[in-house]
C-alpha cells in the first residue's frame, strides 16, 4: 500500500461508503440519510492524510424525477455540514444525473474525475485513491491509474477476492480503511 500524504487526493463514493446504501431505492431526503457505522470518524481521520477529498456519485434519480439537484444539494449541504462538525472535511461533491450507462460522467467513465481535475489542477491521478463499493467505482479509478479500495457494504456486489486486476485493497468499512492507514 503506498504512503498517503497531503499531495494525495481521495475520491469517495458517496452511497455505501459514507452513508448507508438504500437497497433498490435512493436516499431522497435529509431524514433518510443515515451515515455508515464509523464513517464521520473515518473522515476525520482521513481530513489529516489527504490534499483534497472530493465525492463522485451517480445520482440517477435525479435522471428519474424523484429528486431535484436542490434536494440533493439540500442532503450534501446537511452532509458537509454533519461531517465537519465531527473534524472532517468534503472539498467538493460531483454528481452525475444521468440515466444513460454511457453518459461521460456517469462512473465508470471519468467525467467527474476530469471535473475534479478542472477544479483542483494540482490533482494527480497517479497520487489518487478512489474508495467505492461497485466495480463501477473500481473501473473508474482504475482507469485513470488510481488506487483503489473495495469498501464491503450490505447492498454492494460479493467481496472480491484478491488478487483483483481492479481492486488493491478491500476493507468492511471506510472506517476499517482509515485506521489501517492512519
Amino acid at each position: 500500500m503506498p504512503v498517503f500524504h497531503k499531495q494525495w487526493t481521495l475520491f469517495l463514493d458517496r452511497d455505501g461508503v459514507i452513508n448507508v446504501e438504500k437497497k433498490e431505492s435512493y436516499v431522497l431526503s435529509w431524514d433518510e440519510f443515515v451515515f455508515a457505522p464509523g464513517a464521520l470518524e473515518a473522515l476525520g481521520m482521513l481530513n489529516e492524510v489527504f490534499g483534497h477529498i472530493v465525492v463522485v456519485t451517480n445520482q440517477r434519480c435525479i435522471g428519474k424525477g424523484l429528486l431535484t439537484v436542490q434536494q440533493l444539494d439540500d442532503i450534501h449541504r446537511c452532509m458537509v455540514k454533519t461531517i465537519e462538525t465531527h473534524g472532517g472535511r468534503i472539498d467538493r461533491i460531483y454528481f452525475c444525473p444521468d440515466l444513460d450507462d454511457d453518459s461521460p460522467c456517469r462512473k465508470p467513465q471519468t467525467g467527474m474525475a476530469w471535473q475534479a481535475r478542472r477544479d483542483f489542477p494540482d490533482i494527480q491521478f497517479h497520487r489518487s485513491v478512489m474508495v467505492g463499493n461497485h466495480f463501477s467505482d473500481m473501473m473508474f479509478g482504475k482507469q485513470l491509474g488510481m488506487y483503489t479500495v473495495w469498501i464491503g457494504s450490505d447492498t454492494c456486489e460479493e467481496m472480491p477476492q484478491l488478487p483483483h486486476p481492479l481492486i488493491d485493497a478491500c476493507y468492511p468499512s471506510l472506517y476499517d480503511w482509515a485506521k489501517a492507514i492512519g
